[in-house]
């Protein structure tokens, strides 16, 4: 794929994130993107006026859920005239550093990756940033992606990049806290070539939705374990 001529999208899903969209939009290197998709996921606070003074598409996702919010994003870029040839996810809370972007976008160009997942075990990642049982879950399920599927990840990290033609392949469903491993798994049974670079991970602006409760971590464990047998 020629770097200089492909076209790319970013979706952000995001849930009142009114204090950190704007240092994540910010931060993207804009002079290689096409657009900045936020998926304004029935905030309540004033994320979609932020996202959109920052220069943004705001696409209203009203049904709550990590994956939900993605999908609408990747419904709008199905109504545009002309696909990109990659799609980056990215939270909108600035745990994830934007600026490496065009690291996790390198494999793509140099090595024809179909995806890349931007690790944060590999990478540098400030403490507290994940909690624990974060931690043991994204081992727990990258294992067993490995026991099962035979492909070898060591993170389920939202920021990752995948080209247009294969995430339309794969036809993407959850609507929760299933996304990202749907994604990984799904790549797996696929044979596609996958890849992970390290990113470097800190603290999220504001509360975790999903971490910050015991009921979200335990939903979510939940979650990944059922998707990764459900689609065996």
């Amino acid at each position: 794929m020629d770097k200089s001529q492909a076209i790319i999208d970013v979706i952000i899903p995001a849930y009142n994130e009114e204090s950190s969209i704007g240092k994540v939009i910010a931060d993207l290197p804009k002079d290689i993107l096409r657009h900045i998709i936020v998926c304004d996921n029935a905030s309540t606070d004033h994320t979609a006026k932020v996202a959109a003074n920052h220069g943004a598409v705001v696409v209203p996702a009203p049904q709550k859920g990590y994956g939900s919010a993605c999908l609408q994003g990747v419904a709008y870029i199905k109504s545009l005239d002309q696909s990109p040839d990659i799609v980056v996810f990215i939270d909108g809370d600035y745990s994830d550093y934007p600026t490496q972007l065009p690291e996790v976008l390198q494999p793509i160009f140099v090595q024809d990756m179909d995806m890349v997942i931007g690790s944060r075990a590999m990478g540098n990642m400030e403490a507290g940033a994940m909690m624990p049982q974060q931690i043991f879950g994204n081992w727990l399920a990258t294992n067993l992606i490995k026991l099962i599927y035979n492909y070898q990840f060591t993170d389920l990290g939202p920021f990752r990049a995948i080209k247009w033609d294969k995430l339309v392949e794969i036809d993407m469903q959850d609507e929760d806290f299933g996304w990202t491993v749907e994604m990984q798994v799904k790549a797996a049974k696929y044979k596609m070539k996958t890849t992970e670079v390290p990113v470097k991970y800190r603290k999220r602006i504001g509360k975790s939705k999903v971490s910050g409760t015991i009921k979200g971590t335990l939903l979510a464990g939940h979650k990944i374990l059922w998707t990764i047998f459900k689609l065996m």
